[in-house]
């Protein structure tokens, strides 16, 4: 089992900037994916950006440019910096992480609000 817990949502103009973070605990490591999902009021989650244990790196389109996926194995920590926030960022934003033999697991969410 993992479990994981986000910090760092909140309120913030549009063209400013947030960090997430999101802290693991559990059976750390056995993870071999970390990254970030979010989702619009009744939508599913969408993929934000990953991340291997070896570093690379994934992205969807509409962040690229804007937001930086990292990760802390030796603190089984990972990050999201969101700058250049847009409206349309607006979401709660989960924390992910799969196990090596295929399991996922989601933190509780944390609301990022951009206003205009």
């Amino acid at each position: 089992q993992v479990q994981l817990v986000e910090s760092g949502g909140g309120l913030v103009q549009a063209g400013g900037s947030l960090r997430l973070s999101c802290d693991a605990s559990g059976s750390t490591s056995s993870i071999n994916s970390m990254g970030w999902y979010r989702q619009y009021p009744g939508n599913q989650r969408d993929l934000v950006a990953t991340i291997r244990t070896g570093g690379r790196t994934n992205y969807t389109d509409s962040v690229k440019g804007r937001f930086t996926i990292s990760r802390d194995n030796a603190e089984n920590k990972v990050y999201l910096q969101m700058s250049s926030l847009k409206p349309e960022d607006t979401a709660v934003y989960y924390c992910w992480a799969r196990v090596i033999w295929g399991n996922a697991y989601w933190g509780q969410g944390t609301q990022v609000t951009v206003s205009s």
